[in-house]
């Protein structure tokens, strides 16, 4: 054995930890899964051709490399059709399974404003062959995301406008309490499918207004008196 191995136990190097910057912080939060919501504000669903009842809450999958920040977002290859979609993001602390809906606060470490990225024509090429959406939805810088807010600086996510502008143009304008799954619920409905733990980030979902971007453009997007965020498209 060489002597510069001696004492790892892995036999390639070891992937870097993706991370989070902490606002008011020199430490960093590691992130271990990222999931999101699919259609949790009833205008996008309905501007995505979907009933906006309240049907049970559905997930997918970014990875934990997909997050970008202090970065600009590099548009990726296979797709001319790139959409944003600003959401509120809520980081954990602590996890578990079958959480109940009242308990799920406590699990939260705090929270973010970030971008779920969508390749739209792969998107809807997949949903036409009844295949899964990770090129459409997971693929590199797919979630550029803020600073995470510690939950002890937040006194409460109601009446929170969450908001997105391209080039100066708002597109996106609404607020948290038009989420069809409020926070606790979605992480309680998520941890029936899934071991939640500390090191997860959830993006909750997005309103309505979704669009296309083109290289040059700006994007700004924030949660109201938490979090904002901004890049270019490069």
């Amino acid at each position: 054995m060489n002597s510069k191995d001696v004492g790892s136990p892995y036999a390639i190097p070891q992937p870097s930890v993706p991370t989070l910057p902490i606002t008011g912080s020199d430490q960093l939060f590691p992130i271990r899964r990222i999931y999101c919501v699919g259609r949790n504000y009833a205008a996008h669903a309905i501007e995505m051709g979907h009933d906006p009842d309240r049907e049970r809450p559905f997930f997918f999958q970014k990875n934990p490399d997909n997050i970008l920040c202090d970065a600009d977002f590099p548009y990726p290859p296979l797709s001319k059709d790139v959409h944003f979609e600003v959401e509120l993001l809520v980081t954990l602390k602590a996890g578990g399974c079958d959480i109940p809906v009242d308990e799920a606060e406590n699990l939260i470490f705090g929270y973010g404003v970030g971008v779920d990225f969508t390749r739209r024509d792969l998107q809807a090429q997949a949903k036409k062959q009844g295949r899964p959406w990770a090129a459409a939805k997971a693929f590199e810088a797919s979630a550029p995301a803020s600073s995470i807010v510690p939950a002890s600086a937040v006194s409460s996510l109601t009446g929170r406008r969450i908001w997105l502008k391209r080039n100066g143009e708002l597109q996106q304008d609404s607020t948290l309490d038009h989420l069809i799954w409020s926070v606790p619920e979605v992480i309680s409905e998520l941890s029936k499918q899934f071991e939640l733990a500390a090191g997860d980030v959830i993006f909750t979902g997005t309103p309505a207004g979704v669009s296309s971007v083109q290289i040059g453009d700006r994007i700004d997007c924030a949660v109201e008196d938490i979090a904002a965020l901004s890049f270019r498209v490069v």
